[in-house]
Formats: C-alpha cells, structure tokens, sequence
C-alpha cells in the first residue's frame, strides 16, 4: 500500500531557529511558525513525520577545537580550511594532518561543499540541540491525534566526517555504519506518494539532503520543498542554487 505524503523536517532545532542559538539562520524562527502551523492544518495528510537532529561534540571536524594553528590557536567560526591549508601546516588537525588532509581531499574529489568552520552548535545533550518548541508543539498533537510515534534520525556524531543531508555523512565512513547510506529511511520514503521537506539550513542541509536524493529518481520526483519553511545561512545564500535547480518548478510549494 502506498501512502500519501511523509513529512522530513530538517534540523528545525534551537541552535538554528532562535536569535540566540549558536548559528542562528536569520528568518529561521519564521520558517517554523509557518511549518508549525501547516503541520497543524494538515497533520491527517500525514503518514509519517521524520525529525533529524544535527548532533555534535565540542571538537568536532566542522569546530575550532578540532583544528589549531602554528602558535596553537583555533580558527575563528567561518574559516574556509582546504587541502592546501593543511599541507602548508596552516590549519592542522589535533588528530593529526594526515587525517584531515584525507578527509579534505575526499570532500574535493566528490565535489562536496568546501569546508568551513562553524561556531559550535547542536552539542549532543545541549538546548541548542533541541527541536523548537513551535514545531514540536505541533508534532506531538500530531502523535497523540494518530496514536502513532514521529521518528528522530540524529546524524553528524561521529566528529570525523560533517553530516549535513539527512541520508548519508558527506564523506561516509567505513568505521560507522551510522555514516552510511541510512537504508530504513530509503525503504520509508518508497512508501509514500509525496515527500514534504522544511527546515534549516537552505543552504546546507537541506540542500544537501536534496542532493543526495537525487541519486534516487523514484524518490526524488517526489519531493515537494516547503520554500518558505526554510532559510539559508547568511554570507551563503546562493551556495545550493544548482542543487535546487535540479528540481521541477511544481515541487516547490509554499504554505
């Protein structure tokens, strides 16, 4: 039996969506009064609802402390750090160099996103790892109305490899399966007729999680972006173009 519509929210959490969080995205908490609202309105189209939660630790391969400089210095939050960075000794990892200059050069040979530092955010346990009240208010009147549980996929807590689409790190690791392509999730969205995706960023992952998707043609006709219930990260607006190109005109809806 095929199902109507599966709801994926993207990282709708506090580090994101609050003007205090750690990489708030400007119009963030917007996106989600808007999707908390079409949950709200809507919830019965839905079969199923899947939440992921980015999920760090402090020293992290996308956080300062993870790198350090000649005089033992972290890189300030938004430092692009490259191959050539590295083999220069300008940025080495704590871990060693070889590791990260593995890790770069694998993220340059599959044509992912340069790397950047980011402020720390979403530390695994922290509030800003939280999902927002106003969506969260809104999907557990979901489960109690359904009597059906919402799913929660964490991803990004192995501190080795950046995890920002939903379905597999950006460079999958072959130490942790959790890295690797997630097959449940692929089996749910085979389920349904229709895929609605919302949530934070625009720019990164969510983006990338369409990208990713996009491997899937029986899957990814079935995308439909909730455009107004996401935002990109300032400085960044523009980086996903070409992946949201990619889509058709008709798979993008606003609520």
């Amino acid at each position: 039996m095929i199902n109507k519509a599966l709801l994926l929210v993207i990282d709708a959490q506090y580090d994101f969506c609050d003007e205090k969080g750690a990489l708030y995205v400007p119009g963030a908490e917007k996106d989600m009064e808007r999707l908390a609202a079409f949950i709200g309105n809507n919830g019965e189209k839905f079969g199923d609802i899947v939440l992921s939660q980015d999920t760090h630790q402090v020293i992290d391969i996308s956080h300062p402390a993870f790198w350090i400089n000649r005089n033992g210095e972290n890189p300030a939050p938004f430092t692009p750090i490259s191959v050539e960075d590295v083999e220069n000794d300008l940025w080495t990892p704590v871990f060693g160099k070889e590791r990260g200059l593995t890790y770069l050069k694998q993220l340059d040979k599959q044509g992912e996103f340069p790397h950047v530092i980011w402020p720390e955010h979403c530390i695994e346990g922290s509030k800003g790892a939280a999902v927002v009240d106003s969506v969260m208010t809104e999907v557990k009147n979901w489960t109690r109305r359904r009597k059906q549980p919402f799913r929660v996929i964490q991803k990004g807590k192995n501190p080795f490899t950046e995890h920002f689409g939903i379905m597999q790190a950006n460079v999958p690791l072959d130490n942790d399966v959790d890295t690797r392509v997630n097959v449940p999730l692929l089996d749910l969205m085979c389920e349904y007729e229709t895929i609605y995706i919302a949530g934070e960023a625009q720019s990164h992952c969510v983006a990338n999680t369409v990208r990713q998707l996009l491997d899937y043609p029986g899957i990814a006709d079935k995308i439909i972006i909730l455009k107004n219930c996401m935002s990109p990260v300032a400085g960044f607006e523009h980086l996903a173009d070409g992946i949201y190109g990619q889509l058709k005109p008709s798979q993008f809806a606003e609520v």
